[in-house]
């Protein structure tokens, strides 16, 4: 088993490894597992006790929220946290339910946090495939519009839908106060992105261009996580209490 480091690629990208290789990521860092590794891969908030740590400031998330396992010759995921897992087209996962196989190439899952948070944990076995190409990159100030625009196709729902221009200048005006997000500011912004990838796309095809591409990436629901109450206030707690 190899560690991935903290800041390592979004695994939607891919990886260079043989078929049948495991990688599970979180923002802190992850594994790499050989086709002939046997796991578990265990994940969740109490870094100490668990192999890839996962919403690690955040209450809300179990200690052991799930786990990664080998049964009969292929991969499953697992929840054990008082929180469900969501997998792609909102499926929900609970603990005690049946183990999910995970298919081969790329899964993102999440788990629900304190407030509007969101944490995402992607997994990906090697099946040989040519990782995407992404087709350009996105400024600081594009990736954080594209994000919240793009929130349903990156959360993987069932019938994604673009957020409308006003309500994400909304959203992002509470995140940002300073960042003055008005609806003509993120049009804007959308324009400037449509320029350069998908010149005259609506916008429902200009996100879902973005993520299939592997320009935006689940990972990127981070940027949209509101910052933690300090410590003290009602709702916190180390990291490493709780279930």
């Amino acid at each position: 088993m190899r560690t991935l480091p903290a800041g390592h690629p979004s695994l939607a990208l891919g990886f260079a490894s043989p078929p049948g290789t495991l990688a599970v990521l979180g923002r802190a860092g992850g594994v790499l597992v050989p086709p002939a590794g046997r796991g578990p891969v265990t994940f969740g908030r109490n870094t100490a006790e668990v192999t890839v740590p996962l919403g690690e400031d955040d209450r809300r998330v179990s200690r052991r929220h799930g786990a990664v396992e080998r049964h009969a010759g292929r991969w499953w995921v697992r929840a054990t946290g008082k929180v469900p897992l969501r997998l792609p087209r909102s499926r929900l996962l609970f603990a005690g339910a049946a183990p999910v196989p995970l298919p081969p190439g790329y899964l993102p899952v999440y788990a629900r946090g304190s407030g509007d948070r969101e944490h995402v944990l992607e997994i990906r076995i090697a099946d040989g495939t040519p990782s995407p190409v992404p087709a350009g990159r996105l400024r600081p100030d594009e990736r954080f519009v594209l994000a919240m625009v793009a929130r349903g196709f990156l959360r993987r729902e069932e019938r994604p839908r673009p957020v409308p221009v006003s309500l994400a200048a909304h959203r992002l005006s509470a995140l940002d106060p300073e960042g003055g997000w008005t609806a003509e500011v993120v049009a804007g912004v959308l324009d400037s992105v449509r320029f350069r990838f998908r010149p005259g796309a609506p916008d429902d095809d200009l996100v879902a261009a973005l993520v299939s591409a592997a320009v935006l990436v689940p990972p990127d629901l981070a940027l949209l996580s509101p910052a933690l109450p300090p410590a003290g206030q009602e709702g916190w707690m180390p990291s490493t209490w709780g279930s």
